[in-house]
């Protein structure tokens, strides 16, 4: 697809989409030809529950839903991820800022909008088979590129049983706006200096501990295990009626089973799409599993698991 040269392309995300920026009209082209609906008619809904619940989101400026693209307001490319970068003596202040972005995006009430081709639109359920398929992205693309073939069939039926214990020992229920994609890079920074959200295609309505999960573990940018609890205090010091224990719990797992889903799906587009850079994330994300595993009982027999067939990557062992 051509645009005038006033739309210059930019670099995109691990998505199939191609975005094009026009500096004079402040707007952004997002074009996809794959996964229209996704991509296109449900970026804009979410963007609009977003945008009706005060929460900065691009704007839709037109459609051309028949040529496979949407012009949408452009909110700049000053993100979270670039003012750590430039600021590491404030991230916790920045953090701050997020998590009270969070706490409004978690009170959304909002779960069905009009798309821009006047269809209803019903935000769907972040249930527990949605989570195992995503974590099965684990065992369907970096287990095969590790394990030989004697140990993947029984790696893959012991894990895929392990992980459904785990969903049953989740406490919240499905009943909070979850971005999914909650982190530094989908954080941008206006011109007024606000926190915006972009990326947005992808939520549903789920487990308020995902997002959380999301940021704090965050894949992209490395944190300190000191400034990854204060993150977390500080969350639970906005919203003193979680139940504590309950909400830790919820949290461990997720940010466990997001991980491995993001191990899934980097060695997938190293593999499938040939954007390898995203490998170079890997060791940090098993990194984290691991230290969420470390403080957390229930995901001891992962941790086991994990062990038999990755013994390097994870840590105290004999700990239970």
């Amino acid at each position: 697809m051509k645009f005038s040269k006033d739309f210059k392309k930019i670099k995109g995300d691990a998505s199939i989409r191609k975005f094009y920026r026009n500096t004079k009209k402040n707007s952004i082209i997002v074009f996809a030809n794959i996964e229209k609906i996704k991509n296109l008619l449900i970026y804009d809904s979410i963007n609009k529950i977003l945008i009706k619940n005060n929460i900065i989101a691009p704007k839709l400026l037109s459609q051309n839903y028949r040529n496979n693209y949407i012009e949408i307001q452009d909110l700049g490319n000053k993100t979270i991820y670039q003012k750590f970068i430039k600021n590491k003596k404030n991230q916790y202040l920045i953090l701050k800022k997020v998590i009270n972005v969070l706490n409004k995006i978690q009170k959304i009430k909002d779960k069905k909008v009009k798309n821009f081709n006047n269809k209803l639109y019903n935000i769907e359920n972040y249930n527990n088979k949605v989570l195992l398929d995503e974590t099965k992205l684990f065992n369907d693309w970096y287990v095969p590129k590790k394990l030989n073939k004697k140990k993947i069939y029984l790696f893959k039926d012991k894990f895929n049983k392990e992980i459904k214990l785990l969903l049953s020992k989740l406490k919240f229920e499905n009943n909070t706006f979850v971005h999914r994609d909650f982190h530094v890079s989908n954080l941008i920074i206006n011109s007024k200096n606000q926190i915006g959200l972009i990326d947005n295609q992808d939520a549903l309505i789920g487990n308020r501990a995902y997002d959380l999960a999301s940021l704090i573990d965050d894949v992209r940018y490395k944190t300190s295990n000191s400034l990854k609890d204060k993150v977390y205090n500080y969350y639970l010091k906005t919203n003193k009626n979680i139940h504590a224990k309950k909400f830790k719990n919820d949290f461990d797992i997720l940010s466990v089973l997001r991980n491995l889903k993001i191990i899934g799906i980097f060695t997938r587009l190293a593999e499938r799409d040939k954007k390898k850079k995203y490998l170079k994330l890997i060791p940090y994300a098993w990194k984290m599993i691991d230290n969420r595993m470390n403080k957390n009982k229930e995901l001891y027999n992962l941790k086991l698991l994990l062990a038999s067939g990755f013994p390097k990557l994870i840590t105290n062992l004999d700990e239970n």
